[in-house]
């Protein structure tokens, strides 16, 4: 997963409950007692305090999730690509991000970069879902299945006696060929939509390095900013989807 900005991270359930949780409580008293027991100002009192407090919600806050490591090679193609590509562009963002001097440009970059991190991620799952409905796709044989049925309607035609029989065979049958069918259109769909979003990543990681390179003014990433967001969204929605429709992939599998 994408690093979690700070403002994300202090506004968890988790860190909510350390802010007001005794411990932390404990803690601000603790820092007041040790200031007014060395006769501190009360600047400084308070600041003990204010500290012990701070420490506690601190490890709350910790270091965020993981994120899940991403192995393009562990994909067939055309899979393995749009997750390189992806990969490659987030490379090239961070690249610009280094080189730039600190300020709200890089602020800004910054936060585009952690959504553009987001889609890196997201552009792994969809992958892997594909992988996982071609290689499910690839264990229906349509040219077996359509010569059985083919089969089973020419005996329902020659044997009447045998025709609930039969009638049930090719039903199966039938069922088979348009599973296969439904398949081949939402894998072709995924397919065309990674292959869009992906492209749409990489022309705003472009356009993030032409602004790089000339002096202008922070306000002028919002148009990247929102162009990242849409296709991360896009990304997320397509992801969601096909989670619904397959249930996600496994742990550890691609």
């Amino acid at each position: 997963m994408a690093r979690r900005r700070l403002r994300d991270q202090l506004t968890t359930p988790s860190v909510a409950r350390a802010m007001t949780s005794p411990s932390a409580i404990v803690l601000a008293g603790v820092g007041v007692a040790v200031g007014v027991a060395a006769s501190l100002p009360i600047v400084a009192v308070v600041g003990l305090g204010a500290a012990g407090w701070a420490g506690r919600v601190a490890l709350a806050v910790g270091r965020g999730p993981r994120r899940e490591r991403i192995d393009p090679f562990a994909l067939g193609e055309p899979w393995r690509h749009w997750v390189r590509e992806a990969v490659q562009a987030q490379s090239r963002f961070d690249q610009v991000v280094r080189g730039t001097r600190p300020g709200p440009f890089k602020d800004r970059l910054v936060e585009i970069g952690d959504r553009l991190a987001v889609g890196v991620d997201e552009t792994w799952r969809v992958a892997r879902h594909g992988q996982r409905l071609r290689e499910a796709r690839r264990r229906i044989d349509v040219n077996d299945v359509s010569r059985q049925l083919e089969a089973a309607r020419r005996d329902a035609d020659e044997a009447p006696a045998d025709a609930s029989s039969l009638a049930r065979t090719t039903e199966a049958l039938e069922a088979q060929l348009a599973s296969a069918e439904r398949m081949d259109g939402v894998i072709a769909e995924t397919r065309d939509r990674l292959r869009l979003l992906d492209a749409r990543l990489g022309e705003a990681v472009a356009r993030s390095v032409e602004l790089s390179i000339q002096v202008v003014d922070v306000g002028q990433l919002g148009g990247l900013g929102a162009d990242v967001d849409d296709a991360v969204d896009e990304l997320e929605a397509l992801r969601l989807a096909l989670d619904e429709a397959s249930g996600p992939p496994e742990a550890g599998q691609p």
